[in-house]
């Protein structure tokens, strides 16, 4: 039964793979071997728009971002030397509402990777039919080489010189890779400091005891689930049965993993960015867990049955579901045709490039897409950022019912469009947020 509904489901959608080739074929040119992450969401814009039909003035206007701040961040190292970095800040749509997107501090995040990571936040809050935009921010900087009060200065500088560019009604950060719940209450301070006043509502994923809600550590690995699920019950697959792969242990691998290990599946591999553990009759994700969170990496780990493997091993493991929670561009033309599962459920932003999506494609792999599928972090933010505007807030049971509700709504949207149209999953989503951005753009019209 399972084998014919997922060759239904695969042959309705793979008789417009040959229609599709010529506009891809226009995209991979732009690809290289190293792919820069806005011409990849640049690219996959124009593969839509081309399925849609879209007006080339609206395809022309989504491509492009509305406004990027770069900014130099002066800081006195505690040894007093004086280091400056370097940070950015994009709105890439408010079309719809005000900005809403992270901010990450890694060592090699520039202007592109922004720019890029900033589109696909649109796309999210535009596909769960949110009243907010698209942004994202970065400071280019290794946060583990610093001391807290390094990072705290740092962070603090930082908002002071992005003042202007966020606030309640036009952009609202939240914490991304190398940033947290203490680093969202040092910006929320120096911008209240600023403005005279307690304004918990300028930033999401803050501390409870600060404004913060419930559920939103927890909320990408759970939206992956209800979407996981949904896809699961579609297809008559027993995820109790499933052997799990996740790339990325940090919060949204580590909670998927927990999810799954908990009701039963086996996470047969796990990585980290040193590595992978992996062990065909399922990882211990409990115990590794409690290792992660003694700040060790899983390289260090000691466990005799355990196998350490590289992330690019990994990858390829055969499995039932590929979870890639890392970073972008990890499943390229060079690394598709090995990839061995049923699913690959989105962890990351962008892990998975328009050419090796149309190989997957082809290998009859199932694509749960990032913009749906990892949706569950700004749609818990939402609700963060509306309690701390009515300062009433929600218990957990509350939140988890209304992030299902949301994500499982978009996801029957997406099924539905993509068995209709006969297109990926990828391709469906995308439809749905870009026809409504189109719509918002035909109605403001340009100014002046």
């Amino acid at each position: 039964m399972l084998k014919k509904r997922r060759e239904e489901f695969l042959y309705d959608r793979n008789i417009s793979i040959s229609k599709n080739l010529d506009i891809l074929e226009s995209a991979k040119r732009k690809l290289s071997d190293s792919v820069d992450p806005y011409d990849m969401a640049q690219s996959q814009i124009d593969i839509v728009a081309e399925k849609m039909g879209l007006n080339n003035n609206i395809t022309k206007y989504l491509k492009k971002v509305e406004r990027s701040l770069i900014v130099s961040i002066p800081i006195m190292m505690d040894d007093g030397t004086l280091e400056i970095f370097e940070g950015y800040r994009v709105h890439h749509s408010t079309l719809r509402g005000p900005g809403k997107g992270g901010i990450r501090f890694a060592p090699n995040v520039n202007l592109n990777e922004v720019k890029a990571l900033a589109i696909w936040m649109t796309w999210k809050c535009s596909l769960l039919n949110l009243p907010l935009g698209g942004a994202k921010g970065g400071v280019c900087v290794d946060p583990k080489k610093l001391s807290k009060g390094e990072l705290e200065r740092l962070t603090r500088r930082y908002t002071a010189e992005i003042l202007n560019f966020i606030g309640p009604d036009i952009d609202i950060p939240a914490p991304d890779m190398n940033t947290n719940a203490q680093v969202m209450a040092w910006i929320m301070d120096t911008y209240s400091m600023h403005k005279g006043k307690a304004i918990p509502g300028v930033v999401t994923g803050k501390p409870i005891e600060i404004g913060g809600s419930v559920g939103r550590e927890s909320a990408t690995g759970m939206g992956l689930f209800y979407v996981l699920e949904s896809l699961c019950i579609k297809l008559n697959l027993d995820l109790k049965d499933s052997k799990v792969v996740v790339q990325g242990f940090g919060n949204v691998g580590g909670h998927i993993a927990e999810i799954l290990y908990n009701m039963g599946a086996k996470v047969i591999a796990l990585s980290d960015i040193t590595g992978g553990l992996y062990h065909e009759d399922g990882l211990n994700i409990s115990t590794l867990l409690k290792w992660r969170d003694k700040n060790c990496y899983l390289k260090d780990f000691k466990n005799d049955d355990y196998k350490f493997i590289s992330n690019e091993d990994l990858l390829t493991l055969d499995c039932d579901i590929l979870i890639p929670a890392a970073i972008e561009n990890q499943i390229t033309h060079i690394n598709a045709h090995d990839i061995k599962c049923k699913i690959v459920l989105e962890g990351a932003n962008g892990p998975t490039t328009p050419e090796a999506d149309e190989i997957l494609n082809h290998n009859g792999i199932i694509v749960i897409p990032d913009i749906l599928a990892n949706a569950g972090g700004v749609c818990v933010s939402y609700f963060e950022y509306i309690q701390d505007i009515h300062s009433y807030f929600w218990d957990i049971n509350r939140i988890n019912k209304e992030l299902k509700t949301i994500i499982v709504k978009a996801f029957e949207e997406v099924y539905k469009l993509s068995k209709k149209n006969k297109v990926s999953l990828r391709i469906a989503a995308y439809m749905i947020a870009i026809s409504r951005l189109a719509k918002a753009f035909e109605l403001r019209g340009i100014f002046p």
